[in-house]
């Protein structure tokens, strides 16, 4: 297998050539925070409705099981496109794909706030999560082109932390806006960030620096084929899609949909006092986030113990809160289980940590978006069920959270079988030995299967 990988610290493989690592620098920091800057917005648009699920159940007039339904389809649009998404920027670079799903979401948020039915407004979400999938994959892959192979992840990790900033608008700016100007004042006014984003984009995002054009791609009929083929056959990506599916989706549903109706309906809090919850799942994201990314970063066997430990604390802290004895779970319970959920996101993450070191430069893009698949097909498959189970038992959330459960399980179920085969894997690319670049194209091939690697002393923050 051909790929990319670093080489002395500050130079790279392909095939048979060498190409030097990229310098970074304040160029790249620029071109990255447009990039950044756009995946901030478009999670701002995202977790929009997560603050106006009540509001929005009021003005279409529908029950539990169709308010669940926005947000279904727009994970379901949103995890549909995560491979072709990933194709696209394989393929067509990032500044492209970056573009096109700013101009949809975009759209997709003004469609939002002018809908007058309740199918125009699903319609709406659908483009919203459709522009949505293009923003974090090319975010990805901008750090890979401008940072040293050194930076990548780090890079990542801070563009996780500016997008659950853009969590902590929706809960702190925007559902305060919603309630004072109404519902269409609010949402067509926060389109308008979408406009000012794209503005750098179109004028000043560039692909790579200049001199460090990426390696040409293998075109034809089969690109497609083989993209997704080579990406999947590695035991790492399947590891890091399914370390996804099962960290991510707890706290997903909570600040996506679910959180502020459990909090008011079922619990019996003011709007304010939930809403203050909501902000502290966020900061407690951001803050486990530098955290998780400073223990992998020195020490890469704590990858499965953080993932699997957020999943069994996790699980431990929603079945304390929704079996305790009496009508409300007490404030101090609650406090703690949005605290622990903060530490979902960061886990997730971790997916992508194994997924990265199993796949070459030139497969980045499809390999991030399979992996980026299983959170939100997670997400989706709860908002249902949810959704579905209110309905069924006259709005008893115990039951309805219940399947937070059932799909923890299906995924633990999955890390276990795949982890021994994918760290072997891992563990033979690190023990192979890199011959100098010059020698034959199958000295090439060595050293680039050892440059996908992840050893153990190599910086590895987990990305967002």
């Amino acid at each position: 297998m051909s790929g990319v990988g670093p080489v002395g610290g500050n130079a790279t493989v392909a095939g048979s050539g060498v190409f030097r690592d990229p310098p970074g620098g304040r160029k790249a920091v620029a071109v990255w925070s447009i990039g950044v800057a756009v995946y901030f917005v478009a999670v701002i648009f995202r977790t929009s409705l997560g603050v106006a699920g009540l509001e929005a159940a009021d003005r279409f007039h529908v029950n539990a099981s169709a308010l669940s339904t926005f947000s279904i389809l727009q994970l379901l649009v949103y995890a549909g496109m995560q491979v072709p998404v990933g194709l696209m920027v394989d393929r067509l670079g990032t500044k492209k794909v970056l573009t096109l799903g700013a101009v949809l979401f975009t759209a997709g948020q003004i469609g939002f706030a002018l809908s007058p039915s309740y199918g125009m407004a699903l319609a709406a979400r659908a483009l919203l999560g459709c522009g949505d999938a293009m923003t974090f994959i090319s975010v990805l892959r901008l750090g890979t082109r401008w940072f040293p192979a050194r930076r990548g992840p780090l890079m990542a990790q801070l563009a996780g932390l500016v997008g659950m900033a853009g969590n902590l608008v929706s809960t702190l700016v925007l559902a305060p806006v919603l309630h004072g100007v109404g519902w269409v004042q609010a949402f067509a006014g926060s389109a308008a960030a979408g406009v000012v984003v794209l503005i750098p984009l179109v004028l000043f995002l560039e692909d790579h620096p200049e001199g460090h054009e990426p390696p040409a791609r293998a075109g034809g009929g089969g690109f497609v084929r083989r993209q997704i083929r080579d990406s999947w056959q590695e035991p790492g990506t399947r590891l890091g899609l399914w370390v996804h599916f099962t960290t991510q989706f707890p706290a997903m549903v909570f600040l996506l949909l679910w959180g502020m109706p459990f909090l008011v309906e079922d619990q019996g809090l003011e709007r304010t006092t939930a809403a203050g919850l909501l902000t502290l799942v966020v900061a407690s994201n951001m803050g486990f986030g530098l955290v998780y990314g400073q223990l992998i970063g020195r020490r890469q066997s704590a990858r499965i113990p953080l993932a699997l430990g957020t999943v069994g604390l996790t699980g431990l802290l929603w079945a304390s809160a929704l079996a305790y004895p009496g009508p409300q779970a007490p404030m101090w319970l609650l406090v703690t289980l949005c605290v622990v959920l903060g530490t979902c996101g960061p886990a997730s993450m971790i997916g992508f940590d194994f997924a990265r070191p199993a796949n070459p430069p030139e497969r980045q893009g499809t390999a991030s978006g399979l992996t980026n698949m299983g959170g939100f097909l997670a997400s989706m498959t709860t908002l249902l069920a949810v959704g579905l189970l209110l309905d069924a038992t006259g709005d008893n959330y115990r039951i309805a959270f219940s399947s937070v459960f059932v799909v923890e399980l299906l995924g633990l179920t999955q890390i276990l079988r795949l982890r021994p085969r994918a760290l072997a894997r891992e563990r033979a690319r690190a023990a192979a030995p890199a011959r100098p670049a010059s020698a034959s194209a199958s000295a090439s091939a060595s050293v680039a299967s050892a440059a996908t690697a992840d050893p153990a002393d190599s910086p590895r923050p987990t990305p967002a």
